[in-house]
Formats: C-alpha cells, structure tokens, sequence
C-alpha cells in the first residue's frame, strides 16, 4: 500500500481551522462568564420532557402529537404551524389543564438547579424564554426560584364554559423567531449589555443575535442540526457551572 502524503497546505488549512474553532469557543466560554443574563428554553433542555406531549398524553392524544413535536424541533415546519395543529388535536379543556398540573411533577434535568442557583449566586439574572405554556411552566420556575414576571411563554385561552379557545398570537414566543425577540425586549427594558441562549431546539438557534452567544444543550436529546451549527454545544450543566 502506497502512503499518502498530505499537501502542508492542507495540513495548515486544517490547523488553521482547528485554532478558529477553539478561539471561537473561547470567546463563548468568556461571553458566559460574564453575561448579566441567562435566557433558558425550557422543554427538554430545564426538563427532561416535552410538557406539550405531556399534556397531549394526559388528554389521550400523545401519539399524534410526539410525531408533530419531533418535526418541529427539526423545523420541518414553522413554529405557528406547529403550534396551532398540536393544540388543534388535544384540544384541552381548562379542567383538564388544572387536573394535569394537579397530578403531574415536572422531571427537571440533572444538574439545572445547581446551575440557576449558581448564575443567581453570582448575580446573573435567570429566564424562562419557551414556545410552551406560562400555565405548565409557573411551577417549574417557582422551583427554581424564578419570579414569575421572567417567565416569557405562551398563553392558553379558555371560552367561560372552559373549553379551550385557542391561544395568545400576540406573544412573541407563538410565532418563529419569537425567543430572539424575547430576548431583544429583556437586553431593551432591563439594560443588560451581554445574554446567553441555552437551549436544544431550532427555535433556541433563532434566538442569537440578538443573545451574544448561544450554548445548545443535548443532554435530554440531541438534534442534529442544532449541534452542528452550535458553537458551544454541551451534554451536561455541569460542563456551564465548571466555567462560570
């Protein structure tokens, strides 16, 4: 067998391109360290689950719903879209959300107590920015020790018999590229000069810039395209805690 010889130019390009990456990552890692804020989407990445297929099982609708989410996540279709057929299909009744949260403990992902405890500690202001519902979130950041008033999520609507009416479109959050929008609104009204993105979904991708860095968390599931594209991809919150 013949030994091949790489050409040096080759070889530089490609240590040339190896130094750019770790630059790049080094600049994230410093961005994180000194950020004012943290914005963190919330199903799959602060929980280990979905809370929309959740409450799709709970309704009786699940197995509809889990193929719908997966092609959202991997946007294969706008967000709106989405969003509006999903709920189309379970059509919760306002006495099926109270019973669900009634019977439901959110499953937090290891490690992401410790880690909003930590931003706090260091006086980083923490968010909740997601495409899913303030209803199903509220308790999932009274436990993080998150005020409501940064909770950025969708709202259900309910007629007066409690049938389910649909949602708010006027939220940022109901509509693609509404998380960067988030964002822009919190860096506007609160002052913050630098805010970072963690998330797993596409949606989370859009949301930097306006976030000065975007870190893609796989540690519940990993999605191709947000990892490929994710400057700072991580598995674990331990990996952000050892960095702060």
């Amino acid at each position: 067998m013949k030994n091949t010889i790489l050409p040096s130019r080759f070889l530089f390009s490609n240590y040339r391109l190896t130094v750019l990456k770790m630059t790049s990552l080094e600049n994230i890692k410093n961005i994180w360290k000194t950020a004012d804020a943290v914005t963190f989407d919330v199903d799959s990445t602060v929980i280990t689950e979905e809370a929309i297929d959740e409450l799709a099982n709970f309704c009786g609708k699940g197995e509809e719903i889990t193929k719908l989410t997966k092609r959202a996540m991997q946007g294969d279709m706008t967000f709106q879209q989405s969003l509006s057929v999903r709920l189309g299909i379970i059509n919760p009744s306002l006495t099926q959300v109270r019973q669900f949260l009634n019977t439901h403990q959110p499953k937090f992902t290891p490690g992401i107590k410790d880690l909003v405890s930590a931003l706090q500690a260091r006086g980083k202001e923490v968010f909740l920015v997601s495409g899913g519902f303030r209803c199903l979130i509220t308790p999932i950041a009274a436990q993080l020790n998150i005020p409501p008033e940064n909770i950025y999520a969708n709202r259900l609507k309910f007629f007066f018999t409690g049938e389910y009416a649909g949602f708010d479109e006027s939220q940022p959050t109901s509509k693609s590229g509404g998380k960067g929008e988030v964002v822009r609104l919190i860096k506007k009204e609160k002052g913050f000069k630098i805010v970072v993105h963690v998330g797993d979904g596409s949606t989370d991708l859009e949301a930097s810039p306006p976030a000065d860095a975007f870190i893609g968390f796989g540690g519940n599931v990993v999605r191709e395209n947000v990892k490929s594209r994710a400057e700072w991809f991580v598995t674990n919150f331990d990996d952000l805690i050892k960095c702060l």
